[in-house]
């Protein structure tokens, strides 16, 4: 004869769900290739040119990327990622900018590389830090004048958290600073600025996916 299921029995089978662990979970993998999605927020360091183009320094990026993870603690990660938005050609007067109402759309392109150290100080929360070096992508064009692009080398510091919701599926918050000296301030509002840093101070969302 079959017993029914009563609710005590169901609550008894959800806990033991719930407090299951998986074994990989309690022996991980020796390496571990996560991709993850990336939006960024990012205030960059040319504050006077953003400023004049743009109508603000902090402006989006988006992207993503993969982190190669490894059991001790190290880390790589390797990330692309974007920014492209149309604002107006400026110029400088007493130390203030003024738009000229021509369009003008930037695209930067930074490509980055990080190393660093993961620790695990709680259940399901590691702290990281990195540095690391970029390839950094800088276009413009308009309907005035010749298109214009250029690409430089620079270099970053990061670190934050990262939160695992589940073996597979994790979310991380950081703070991210790049400096991109020289890829601008040879010309137009960014030389009357005085400013040649393209790089800022940015705070990052990903989701990793991977164990």
């Amino acid at each position: 004869m079959t017993r029914p299921i009563t609710p005590g029995t169901l609550v008894l089978a959800f806990s033991l769900v719930l407090g299951s662990t998986p074994a990989f979970a309690q022996d991980p993998p020796p390496v571990s290739f996560r991709p993850f999605f990336m939006a960024t927020a990012e205030r960059f360091s040319a504050k006077e040119t953003f400023s004049a183009v743009f109508g603000g320094t902090v402006q989006p990026l988006y992207g993503g990327g993969l982190e190669v993870a490894f059991r001790n603690g190290l880390y790589f990660d390797f990330t692309a990622s974007r920014f492209k938005k149309t604002g107006e050609r400026a110029f400088f007067f007493n130390g203030e900018g003024f738009g000229l109402g021509i369009p003008l759309t930037v695209t930067m392109t930074p490509l980055e590389f990080t190393v660093g150290a993961r620790s695990n100080p709680a259940p399901r929360v590691f702290p990281y830090f990195g540095a690391g070096i970029g390839s950094y992508r800088y276009e413009e064009t308009s309907a005035v004048g010749d298109p214009f692009e250029t690409s430089h080398l620079g270099w970053l510091i990061v670190g934050g958290v990262e939160y695992r919701l589940n073996d597979w599926i994790g979310i991380s918050g950081d703070l991210h600073y790049s400096r991109v000296s020289g890829i601008i301030g040879e010309g137009g509002v960014s030389a009357e600025a005085g400013e040649s840093d393209l790089g800022g101070t940015a705070g990052r969302f990903r989701v990793l996916i991977g164990r």
